[in-house]
């Protein structure tokens, strides 16, 4: 297995850190340190509340009201 990640597509996440635009690492981090959905799951709309929860993430999704 490779430690590089190579991501193609721009990331539409608006919160700048070290790991933005690297996917892998990215939702490694938000899985090792219990931080919820990473932005780029979102809509542009959801994404900008910053509310990462798995809840936003289904009403984002039309799963929940």
């Amino acid at each position: 297995m490779s430690n590089t990640c190579d991501n193609k597509r721009d990331c539409p996440c608006t919160y700048d850190c070290p790991r933005h635009g690297k996917c892998c690492a990215c939702v490694a981090h938000h899985r090792d340190h219990n931080e919820g959905v990473p932005g780029c799951f979102f809509s542009k709309e959801a994404e900008a509340t910053y509310d990462r929860s798995i809840e936003a993430l289904a009403r984002d999704h039309g799963i929940i009201k």
